[in-house]
């Protein structure tokens, strides 16, 4: 029932600026008759695909997502010969009237059933003309009168319960129905998605081999050429000098132990074995443990997901605790995740002192380690919302197809 309320306040708010926009467009073809409309035409259309968007972004949020058409085209015969377009305006006349009318009913019925249900507890503070039903059929005068109100209330309820549903699917049929692309555009847009994240994941994966190949080359490779090194020097000077030959076999197995703990590094950030041995919870814990922010693991993950999404799911986690040690200045950080259906939910939180950025987005560098999140993500066909205003708190949520 309050899932069909919220449905129907959200489309009321559509349904207004609906009736904006449609009033707009009138004013408009009105002023076409003396030739000024043409020069408003477009600023109007492109008011009614701002309020067609926030739509099909609202009918998204409650169930199948509703893909936008492409960009307005350039030139005003090509606007208002658009199949989109007219498509939209029809939506604009329909969600203007039936959608507004709806979502004042649906906000009016649980006004009204409160009403009636509270009725007999307030009836005789309110003046004489005030103390009637919610439909207001006859006054209420004495306590049987007011008793006789409840069964209103409980309609009322009846009715919340019963037709709330049914009103909000009313409600949104016009726009499943006029905001939907055509047929075959929903395949181009996906076509090209795929082809977007293909080429991301293509990315991610050499930068995980440079990173890899640095790795080793930078550190474990350095280290076996200092063993080499110092093994050569022991053995030229085990004859002459044994004491200084014992010396460099100590420094060697110091500089070996260092190369096998690096190379061990290295090969936890491939795949990490507790990952493979175990479970996700597990291996986000050994994460916790080793963040210098402390940190709290909440994960309630029935069953185990694909190896692929198990990783993305880690490295995530793993970049984003990286990013809050070194950068955000926070005292403490929680990961929550939960499986819902056939996604994987992560959501990484920090009191740190926010402003973290993707890099190449607005307002400063930002990170490649969020940008390396998003396409990691994307590659699985999943997705990634940042929160991070100035002074905190900051909020990385990441969404994963996991299979029913």
């Amino acid at each position: 029932m309050l899932d069909s309320l919220e449905h129907l306040v959200s489309g009321l708010g559509t349904g207004i600026l609906a009736l904006v926009a449609l009033l707009w467009l009138a004013v408009t073809a009105v002023a076409c008759l003396v030739g000024v409309g043409l020069w408003l035409l477009p600023s109007a259309l492109h008011a009614v695909r701002a309020v067609a968007d926030r739509e099909r972004a609202r009918l998204s949020r409650w169930g199948p997502e509703v893909i936008g058409p492409p960009p307005l085209p350039s030139g005003l015969r090509a606007v208002v010969t658009d199949r989109a377009v007219r498509r939209e305006v029809s939506w604009v006349a329909v969600h203007g009237v039936l959608g507004t009318l709806l979502g004042v009913v649906g906000l009016t019925l649980p006004l009204n059933a409160a009403h009636d249900l509270s009725f007999p507890l307030w009836w005789y503070l309110v003046p004489e003309s005030a103390a009637n039903a919610a439909v207001g059929w006859w006054t209420v005068r004495d306590w049987p009168g007011a008793l006789l109100v409840l069964p209103m209330g409980a309609g009322w309820l009846a009715v919340i319960l019963l037709g709330m549903p049914a009103l909000a699917r009313l409600q949104a049929w016009p726009g499943r129905r006029l905001l939907r692309p055509d047929a075959g555009t929903d395949l181009v847009l996906r076509v090209a998605e795929l082809t977007a994240t293909r080429a991301a994941a293509l990315d991610a994966h050499a930068t995980e081999l440079r990173r890899i190949e640095r790795s080793l080359h930078d550190g474990t490779q350095n280290r076996l050429v200092a063993v080499t090194v110092l093994i050569g020097a022991a053995r030229r000077a085990l004859a002459r000098d044994p004491a200084l030959a014992v010396a460099a076999l100590d420094r060697a197995q110091d500089a070996a132990e260092q190369a096998l703990a690096e190379l061990r590094a290295v090969v936890r950030g491939i795949l990490p074995p507790v990952l493979a041995d175990r479970s996700l919870p597990d291996a986000l814990t050994a994460l916790a443990a080793d963040c210098p922010v402390p940190c709290e693991i909440d994960a309630d993950v029935p069953g185990r997901c694909a190896a692929s999404v198990e990783a993305t799911a880690y490295f995530a986690v793993a970049e984003a605790l990286t990013n809050i040690a070194r950068h955000s200045g926070a005292s403490r950080a929680t990961v929550t995740v939960r499986r819902r259906g056939d996604r994987l939910c992560l959501t990484i939180r920090d009191d740190g002192r926010g402003g973290a950025r993707e890099a190449g987005g607005s307002g400063g560098p930002g990170g490649s380690g969020l940008t390396g999140i998003r396409r990691r993500t994307e590659a699985h066909d999943g997705t990634m919302e940042l929160a991070s205003p100035i002074g905190g708190p900051t909020t990385l949520e990441v969404t994963l197809p996991c299979g029913s």
